[in-house]
C-alpha cells in the first residue's frame, strides 16, 4: 500500500502531497523534470501498476470476457 502524507493549510485544506522519495525516483529518475514529464510519469506508473493487478486475476476467452463486461 502507498503512505502518502497530506500537507494543509492553516484552515486544513490540503496543499500538497507526500510521496516516498523510492516512488518519486520511479517516477523521475533524473533532475529537472518539466510537468509534462511528471504527468507522463505518473500516468505510465498508474499504468504499469494496473496492469501488474490484472495479471493477478483470471484469464477468460473471448466469450467469457464479453459476458463479464455485459454485466
Amino acid at each position: 500500500m502507498l503512505n502518502l502524507e497530506y500537507l494543509t493549510n492553516q484552515d486544513g485544506q490540503p496543499t500538497a502531497v507526500v510521496i516516498p522519495i523510492e516512488i518519486w525516483r520511479q517516477l523521475l529518475p533524473f533532475e529537472n523534470a518539466s510537468l509534462e514529464n511528471l504527468s507522463n510519469a505518473i500516468e505510465d506508473y498508474c499504468l504499469n501498476k494496473a496492469m501488474d493487478e490484472g495479471k493477478k486475476g483470471p484469464l477468460y476467452s473471448q466469450d467469457e470476457a464479453k459476458a463479464f463486461l455485459e454485466d
